[in-house]
């Protein structure tokens, strides 16, 4: 294959011209390079190297202006801003830079395309107030505000340009513009030939330069393009080439040469669906393994989306011995740039008495932290969540903090006061200390990911002296982000040998025998109709700027200029839909079907990994003789009805939590759980009643009660979880209802007192534990919990267990015996509280008229809900309320078969149910 710089190279070394006297101008650095390694491959003797330039270096060279970056760019174009601004109408600069980046694009395009600014502001000044304002005699502040923006565009583009003329600097725009200007003066003295080579789609500017230095046979220019697309009238791959052709005097008389044939010829292309990102790395690993080392070395794999950069490095096979990455690795992506960032984020706010937990655990997380604190952090984050610190004050994050740790913490949370200074003095010690506790051997990456940060960190600083707008960390934040938009680590790799693995872009002007192209989807490749700026579509169109079938048509090239030469070409795209990628494959795949080409076969196929089935299956826990070890351990401490109705529920969860002893992992309660909420109006219960112990309850202690609720609710929050004031948000909400739980239960005890009624509080919160006689066992067996409430109402014992959930009659009633400790949706709850009655009535006979039951706190109208025996018709729901001696023995008998099931050897603990997966 012979590639199109080899054939540039072969035409003008055939002149046997002075070649080390001519510049060659490409689209990129990368392109300079190829060229002047092939040009070394071409040449039988020594010879001094040409000059290579980027266009951009070139048009530099041309204006005599130093080229600036955009974030440079903002704070000029707000120089020039404050300049032309009355005092009083000056915005700051962090409400500034959300429209002058836009601004500055649209004045890039302007200068670009050799536009009349003038003119052009004063009609796009005409178009806003004819699409915004109706007419109508007065105009309010805010319209005349409105105009007068659009109206000062000609002044701020003046200033700009007058501001950074004094300085020899420039926007790329502006650098295009004198260039423009300049090249008849620079064509009258310059030496030597310029080549010109593989460009496509040409501004005005650049068109300009072309033509002038053509007019003055100074200059060639060799495009890269194929018959079959220039002789093609409706192609976009020649939609630029072919207005030059008509509009450029040059080719009025001279003959356009160099038309490659390459495209007809045979080439094998496969489309191949592959679903997620990831699989698309996947599979170009699978492809390269199958590669031999010679096909390797003329092999290019091409990002579409650039993003794929770690994923596919990660995916080379062993077969790969050598990788020449030419796009570098996006600073921004780094991990260590994660914490950087949050830091400001964090410090973004005004300094608080205290910091939210979130922001804490994100920086204790980072694997850098955890790294150089030695586990201290990891210690500290169980600490958050054990004592559910949902803001933790300065005293909580450095209490009991290790010396060797204070300057660290102190760098992380200390006050940065809102000072961009001192915040950037603070990060630039952090990558000092990090640097100092990292290992050389180990760490490399990392250090190299600090040392460019530290680079870009001089570069914020020499801004924030240069520039003395940034006045807040909020800002400084958003220009660290800009910065690190545009900054790459660079792989270090042989340029011309082994697999190129490169992006869009840098495949300019190359040609590769094998392909691999990636991210060929709608929305990637092309990009889309996505345009970031304040220029209306039709005024693009009539000013002959770029709109997005301009764009849309510089992607065309460069698809199709991969597939020019190759021939072997896998085009993969990702057939899953994910956030706003539709998995639609590009239309460039449906133009290849379209056309059909005899020599190109071209297949189309989805792939997707072997995925082996999984029965679903019943776990099945068999009873070992450690297991049964616990089981006795467990049964000598005391089975509580919350353990036996969890073994109902399912055997499983038993095993893990009362056997095993699993505990679920501690998280921080940013909102009041439920059984927060429950042990919350428990205690304050227990509070007002335990005073009351073996006395009558009377309305006059209950009205003091009442009053005392708002305080002991408080208390209670701050004992079970916060410290914090519970004052907005769901929190307040949950505050609120624990408030109205309380008070509400108070008042109907005061309405029942009212009524006629007498109450006399016997237990409050008492904790039981009874042997319970299992002969079947050899081990003994206990019986433990503690019960809400026991009282005497009206002469009559009532064992009471409080539920803040809602609880209706009906699940408080049993029908048949044996379904008690096998359906626990319908009988959990008599269960438990019959369990109480059992455990009192072993410690203390109980009454006769006995009664157990439930006090729910969102269905309190309904009162005490008791227990209640209906026979299997249904009927009879108010014959057997009372807790008989029957009633017990009917209930131990069925106990008394669960703890046999349960401490049985032979039974194994299987899963009720299986737990579906909540991705």
């Amino acid at each position: 294959m012979t590639t199109f710089i080899e054939q540039v190279l072969r035409e003008i070394m055939a002149r046997e011209e002075d070649i080390s006297k001519a510049t060659f101008i490409l689209p990129s650095k990368r392109a300079g390079a190829f060229l002047l390694h092939q040009l070394s491959q071409l040449s039988s003797s020594p010879i001094f190297a040409p000059r290579i330039l980027s266009i951009e270096n070139f048009s530099e060279e041309v204006a005599g202006l130093k080229s600036i970056d955009n974030v440079t760019s903002l704070f000029e174009f707000y120089s020039a801003y404050l300049t032309c601004t009355p005092k009083e109408n000056q915005e700051n600069f962090e409400t500034f830079s959300t429209w002058a980046q836009t601004l500055l694009y649209d004045f890039n395009e302007i200068d670009r395309y050799l536009i009349d600014y003038k003119s052009f502001f004063g009609y796009l000044g005409d178009i806003q107030e004819m699409n915004h304002w109706y007419l109508q005699e007065e105009r309010t502040p805010l319209m005349e505000n409105y105009l007068l923006f659009w109206n000062k565009l000609p002044e701020y583009y003046e200033e700009l340009h007058k501001q950074l003329e004094k300085k020899d600097l420039a926007y790329q725009g502006m650098v295009y513009r004198r260039a423009s200007e300049k090249i008849d003066e620079f064509a009258d003295v310059a030496p030597g030939l310029f080549y010109f080579i593989g460009f496509n789609a040409l501004n005005n500017a650049e068109q300009n330069i072309f033509q002038t230095l053509l007019a003055s046979g100074k200059a060639e220019v060799f495009w890269d393009v194929d018959e079959s697309f220039l002789n093609d009238e409706q192609h976009d791959v020649s939609l630029f080439l072919r207005n030059y052709l008509k509009t450029w005097p040059h080719y009025q008389k001279n003959d356009f040469r160099l038309i490659s044939i390459s495209y007809k010829s045979s080439k094998d292309i496969k489309a191949v669906g592959v679903p997620k990102n990831i699989g698309q790395a996947k599979y170009v690993g699978e492809l390269l393994s199958k590669l031999s080392p010679e096909e390797l070395k003329q092999t290019a794999v091409v990002l579409g989306d650039e993003s794929l950069l770690l994923p596919v490095l990660n995916s080379l096979p062993p077969n790969v011995d050598e990788v020449n990455v030419t796009m570098g690795f996006a600073l921004q992506n780094a991990p260590v740039v994660f914490l950087f960032e949050h830091l400001l984020k964090i410090h973004s706010t005004p300094a608080e008495d205290s910091r939210y937990y979130k922001d804490i655990m994100l920086v204790l997380s980072h694997p850098l932290m955890q790294q150089v604190t030695g586990g201290y952090s990891r210690r500290l984050l169980e600490q958050i969540r054990r004592e559910n610190l949902v803001y933790l004050s300065r005293e909580e994050i450095f209490s009991s903090l290790p010396e060797e740790f204070q300057e660290l913490f102190e760098i992380c949370f200390g006050s940065w006061n809102n000072d961009p200074q001192k915040a950037l003095k603070v990060l630039k010690q952090l990558v000092m200390l990090l640097k100092e506790r990292l290992d050389a051997g180990k760490d490399k990456l990392t250090l190299e990911f600090l040392y460019q940060l530290n680079l870009l960190l001089n570069q914020l600083n020499n801004l924030l002296e240069k520039y003395p707008y940034i006045s807040s960390i909020k800002i400084l934040a958003s220009i660290f982000k800009d910065l690190l938009s545009s900054k790459t680590v660079d792989f270090r790799g042989k340029p011309f040998s082994g697999l190129q693995l490169m992006g869009m872009l840098e495949s300019r002007v190359l040609d590769f025998k094998n392909v691999i192209l990636t991210s060929v989807n709608e929305g990637v490749l092309p990009a889309g109709k996505s345009s970031n700026s304040f220029i209306p579509f039709d005024l693009k169109c009539a000013y002959k700027l770029p709109t997005y079938k301009e764009k849309d048509a510089v992607y065309t090239y460069h698809f199709y200029h991969l597939l020019q030469r190759a021939e072997q070409v896998h085009l993969l795209y990702n057939t899953e839909s994910d956030g706003l990628n539709a998995g639609e494959k590009s239309r460039f795949i449906l133009q290849l079907e379209m056309e059909a080409n005899p020599n190109h076969h071209l297949q189309k196929f989805n792939i997707s990994p072997v995925v082996p089935a999984i029965p679903s299956q019943l776990k099945s826990i068999l009873k070992s003789s450690g297991v049964m070890e616990k089981i006795k351990q467990r049964a000598a401490e005391g089975f509580s009805p919350s353990a036996l109705s969890t073994y109902m529920r399912n055997p499983l969860d038993f095993y893990k939590q009362y056997v095993l002893g699993l505990k679920e992992r501690e998280e921080v309660e940013e909102t009041v759980a439920y059984n927060t909420l429950g042990s919350v109006v428990h205690d304050t219960l227990e509070t007002f009643y335990k005073v009351w112990l073996q006395e009558k309850v009377t309305v006059e202690k209950l009205e003091q009660a009442l009053k005392a609720t708002n305080a002991e609710i408080e208390k209670q929050f701050r004992e079970h979880y916060t410290k914090a004031p519970l004052n907005s948000g769901k929190n307040l909400l949950i505050f609120e209802v624990a408030r109205r739980y309380v008070r509400n239960f108070l008042k109907s005890e005061i309405e029942e007192i009212k009524a006629g009624n007498e109450l006399k509080i016997l237990k409050i919160e008492e904790k039981l534990k009874t042997l319970f006689s299992v002969d079947e066992l050899d081990f003994p067996v206990y019986l433990k919990g503690t019960v809400d409430r026991v009282d005497e109402f009206n002469g009559k014992m009532r064992i009471i267990d409080y539920k803040t959930g809602r609880v209706e009659q009906s699940k408080v009633e049993v029908v048949d015996w044996e379904e008690i400790t096998s359906d626990y949706d319908r009988y959990s709850k008599p269960f438990q509280i019959l369990t109480y009655a059992l455990m009192m009535n072993e410690q203390e006979t109980l009454p006769e008229t006995a009664e157990a039951g439930i006090i729910s706190f969102k269905n309190l109208k309904e009162g005490f809900l008791k227990f209640c025996k209906k026979d299997k018709s249904g009927r009879g729901a108010n014959k057997d309320t009372d807790i008989t001696t029957e009633t017990l023995e009917e209930f131990k008998m069925q106990l008394k078969n669960l703890i046999l099931e349960i401490c049985d050897p032979n039974t194994p603990f299987v899963e009720k149910e299986i737990k579906q997966s909540t991705w």
